[in-house]
């Protein structure tokens, strides 16, 4: 969606009163450990990372199809970039590898070493969008991991104490956040510019929510639970002015 685009829909989306972010589940699968997801239309299966050395590729009933590591220590957070991966220690490091594990540079770290990153996302511009624990940020950074703006999330209303997860809808630019335990084991969604549009108790789906990941083609949402190491799947509505149709289909499987 362009940028012009996006500004249409976010004052149609003021201007009316909006439907409101809804989800189902529709399954679950046993995963040790999943930290951070992202969807790969490429092979119909998520990526996830679980805070150790390595990325596992699964299928979306949870079969394994590929496994590598990386220059970094651990793995904390994953998210596609282009046709590549990008990949966080919750240090401060990133690195960039092809989807057969090559790497594609050298890991490079955030200007200031630190940045205790939990969940990765891509802006259209290609920026990367993170969350961040300790402190409790929502960062936009250039290609090379420098920050262009800062969000303090506990000052939102309501405030994110342990942002766990991020994904961005392509198809809006609405970004889907996860809160864990420790704050409100909640789901959120963001319009482009991180104003809050609106968001959902994830309690009686499960504790400790740690990653999401988004299939736009069928509407479907992936939110990885720390306790009881599931993921589950969601049929995802998400918040549109009144009156809107259905969004179009985004990338989907290209296996089929």
């Amino acid at each position: 969606m362009s940028k012009n685009m996006r500004l249409v829909f976010a004052l149609v989306l003021a201007a009316s009163p909006a439907s409101a972010l809804d989800i189902v589940e529709t399954a679950r699968y046993d995963l040790n450990r999943p930290a951070s997801l992202d969807y790969d239309p490429t092979f119909c299966g998520l990526w996830i990372a679980n805070e150790g050395p390595e990325v596992i590729l699964v299928t979306l009933e949870g079969d394994e199809l590929r496994r590598f590591g990386s220059d970094l220590s651990r793995i904390k957070a994953i998210t596609l970039e282009g046709d590549n991966l990008l990949v966080a220690d919750g240090f401060g490091g990133f690195q960039r590898l092809t989807k057969s594990g090559e790497p594609l540079a050298a890991p490079f770290k955030m200007p200031g070493g630190w940045a205790d990153t939990e969940g990765l996302a891509i802006a259209e511009d290609g920026k990367i969008i993170a969350v961040e624990d300790d402190p409790e940020r929502l960062s936009w950074l250039t290609p090379d991991g420098t920050p262009t703006r800062v969000i303090d999330t506990t000052t939102l209303t309501p405030p994110i104490f342990e942002a766990q997860g991020i994904a961005r809808d392509p198809r809006t630019g609405h970004l889907l956040i996860v809160d864990d335990f420790e704050g409100s084991n909640s789901l959120y969604e963001f319009d482009a510019d991180g104003a809050l549009l609106g968001s959902v108790s994830l309690l009686e789906y499960g504790i400790d929510p740690e990653g999401i990941a988004l299939r736009p083609g069928s509407n479907q949402l992936f939110i990885a639970f720390d306790q009881g190491a599931q993921i589950v799947s969601f049929d995802y509505t998400p918040t549109l002015p009144d009156g809107t149709d259905s969004l179009a289909a985004g990338a989907d499987c290209m296996l089929f």
